[in-house]
């Protein structure tokens, strides 16, 4: 048995798909909770369509923390899987993602990301390329839009605090072999269609990093990032160099603009990727 928390604002054009994905995959025993928190659009009234298989609470404030928390209070079970409104699970996922935690190898876990890159940019794509290859990717409990928690890895925390980050701090609080990605259990992820997009999503992370070394400063040793082999194998392969030179560049622009944004932390309004969510409206 698995309670699965989906926060959802104004994701009216993607919900549909990501509740029927789970659907399938139920087990009796499963529970789904969409907090559907501040929205302006129709995402509530097309969750409710799932009802009443799928338990939709409705919140008032706009908020991805606070509809994490909210889901939480509601939730009976465990594994707690914590999935973003865009993201599909493809056939089997659940079912794995809940036998590797309650095999009690990891305490927490994510699904591996599959990238659907279909309409974006060369330059996208050729990010996504790089980024993919990097040893932190391989590492598991990525910042994907999926991520799981056995009953023992919840009772790390008390509640989701106020930051950007849920993922990266869910992350941090445990060591590298306390966490890991789920063979076979894919969670598909539209990406942006264009570089700008790309930046505002990856300027997102960067601010959402920082604020965390801030608020919680002890709490980043637990993370690995060792990024030497993957760049060697790029600074080997002269047909990634053009790649690289992209991954580069957004980080370099997303460092600068989330240091920026870092000085008026208390304005800064939740960044989405509007692009992504047309792509599948439209489709």
């Amino acid at each position: 048995m698995a309670s699965i928390i989906v926060p959802a604002h104004n994701e009216a054009g993607v919900i549909a798909d990501t509740l029927r994905a789970l659907l399938g995959q139920l087990a009796e025993q499963d529970e789904v909770i969409v907090v559907v928190n501040g929205c302006t659009d129709a995402t509530e009234s097309i969750a409710r369509g799932f009802e009443p298989r799928i338990r939709v609470i409705h919140s008032p404030i706009p908020s991805k923390v606070a509809a994490l928390n909210l889901g939480d209070q509601h939730a009976t079970r465990f594994p707690r899987v914590y999935l973003d409104a865009d993201v599909v699970l493809k056939d089997g996922a659940l079912a794995r993602i809940k036998s590797a935690l309650n095999g009690g190898a990891w305490l927490a876990a994510s699904p591996e990301p599959e990238m659907d890159l279909s309409a974006s940019s060369w330059a996208v794509r050729a990010y996504y390329d790089i980024w993919l290859s990097l040893p932190y990717c391989r590492s598991g409990m990525i910042g994907a839009g999926a991520y799981a928690l056995s009953e023992q890895g919840r009772q790390r925390f008390a509640a989701f605090p106020d930051v950007i980050a849920d993922d990266g701090y869910v992350r941090a609080l445990f060591k590298e072999h306390e966490r890991g990605k789920v063979t076979g259990a894919v969670a598909v992820v539209r990406a942006p269609a264009s570089l700008r997009w790309l930046l505002k999503i990856k300027t997102r992370s960067r601010l959402g990093y920082r604020q965390l070394a801030m608020a919680f400063p002890g709490l980043l040793g637990n993370e690995e990032k060792a990024y030497g082999s993957g760049i060697r194998a790029v600074v080997r392969n002269p047909l990634k160099w053009p790649g690289a030179a992209v991954y580069l560049y957004v980080n370099l622009v997303s460092r600068f603009l989330a240091a920026r944004r870092l000085r008026n932390l208390a304005q800064y309004r939740w960044e989405k990727d509007v692009s992504s969510r047309q792509q599948r409206a439209a489709g």
